[in-house]
């Protein structure tokens, strides 16, 4: 049973590939594509890519072993595993997890399929075991390896999107180190960004037609297609009222809110947002220059990243928002570096 009165992040601890793509790499490949503009107007330098048969649980793996370099993998009592680069199909990939990292067998293990607003979502699970007795220490572990997803010829997705795997312990404490949350689903956006084949309605094709998206953006229906108009325009629309309304339900003035981090999705959104929201440089993190997007693992990223140079507690607003269309934002108390 929690004795505590709250939970909060402990730690998190995060890995990238070990192959890394540049600008550079890319205008190889595209030479008609001016990656210098690019790189100051969307904001990525490079990002990693898994090779051979690596994979999302791979990369996961590695997480949770250097999480465990300073925590005591006995005290977990639960993982969440959010991907949507699943191992296989079934079994369930938290299963898999548990056994690789040799925890013990009774503990929860269970997978959530959801992209840029999977951690966000993930804190609210691992929240709700823990405050109702039914976990202590939760292994939050998100893991993304769209590179597998991308077709050779997409050269926006493939300057976008970057792999990686984070790991984060929530545990029990005695206030309230993660504050409420506020939830979104607009399901009828479901086809903005999707893999239409491989799965249950629509079978793996062999031979799927090519076809093309934008300025020459190849791709098949076998591979992941994003309209990125509308996932902009959905973006601009919904995030800046998350951020007002995480404000409003934890009762707090914006002012009061020290560090606003959102999903690092590209610069020119993340700008859009906090000119929106009216909130200074200083209280807006962006950094996605080292590893691009890496879908649900960037605000684990981020935080981790942010939490390094705190020399106080903060109060810190944390939104995720993307593919479903989803989206979640909450508020957390951070109190050391992670």
């Amino acid at each position: 049973m929690n004795t505590g009165q709250g939970c909060e992040i402990k730690a998190i601890e995060f890995v990238f590939p070990q192959k890394v793509v540049t600008n550079s790499d890319l205008s190889k490949e595209f030479p008609d594509y001016n990656f210098s503009l690019f790189e100051a107007k969307v904001g990525i330098k490079n990002r990693y890519v898994v090779s051979g048969g690596e994979t999302a649980l791979d990369l996961a793996k590695q997480a949770c072993d250097q999480l465990f370099k300073n925590i005591d993998q006995s005290n977990i009592d639960y993982i969440i595993y959010c991907t949507q680069s699943p191992e296989y199909i079934l079994p369930t990939s938290a299963c898999i997890l548990q056994d690789l990292l040799s925890l013990k067998t009774n503990i929860g293990a269970l997978d959530i399929n959801l992209g840029c607003s999977g951690y966000t979502y993930g804190l609210t699970v691992a929240k709700g075991l823990i405050l109702s007795g039914q976990a202590t220490n939760v292994l939050l572990v998100t893991a993304e390896t769209y590179s597998k997803y991308l077709h050779p010829g997409d050269r926006s997705n493939r300057a976008i999107f970057g792999d990686a795997a984070s790991a984060t312990l929530v545990g029990e404490c005695s206030n309230e180190g993660i504050g409420k949350f506020v939830f979104g689903t607009d399901g009828s956006g479901y086809n903005k960004l999707i893999i239409k084949n491989g799965g249950g309605r629509n079978s793996y094709q062999t031979n799927a037609d090519l076809l093309s998206y934008g300025t020459d953006n190849l791709y098949t229906d076998n591979h992941l297609y994003m309209d990125g108009p509308e996932i902009f325009n959905f973006t601009s629309e919904k995030v800046p009222r998350i951020v007002n309304d995480l404000a409003e339900i934890n009762n707090l003035k914006m002012p009061q809110i020290n560090q606003t981090i959102c999903h690092q999705a590209n610069a020119v959104m993340l700008e859009l947002i906090r000119k929106k929201c009216k909130i200074s440089k200083d209280s807006f993190y962006i950094d996605l220059a080292d590893g691009g997007n890496t879908v649900s693992n960037t605000i684990p990223i981020a935080l981790k990243r942010y939490s390094q140079g705190l020399d106080q507690s903060e109060t810190v607003a944390l939104v995720g928002f993307g593919v479903g269309l989803s989206w979640c934002g909450g508020i957390i108390n951070l109190k050391h570096k992670l």
